[in-house]
């Protein structure tokens, strides 16, 4: 779950770069940008970590 809403905010985030870039019309502004990467970076790491988690507790606990 963490792992797809990463892969959408970092979507949301590329499209505005994208559309800044090519067409001129970003719709988020700097601070704006910053704060989407950001969610996406930590919704990224929550999943990884969670992953690390699970697998750590099917191995008993190592």
């Amino acid at each position: 779950m963490f792992l797809a809403a990463s892969i959408i905010v970092f979507v949301i985030y590329f499209s505005n770069v994208a559309l800044g870039a090519f067409a001129g019309a970003a719709f988020l502004g700097d601070v704006g940008e910053m704060l989407v990467l950001l969610a996406a970076s930590i919704l990224f790491v929550v999943a990884i970590l969670k992953k690390e988690a699970d697998r750590k507790n099917k191995k008993g606990g190592r």
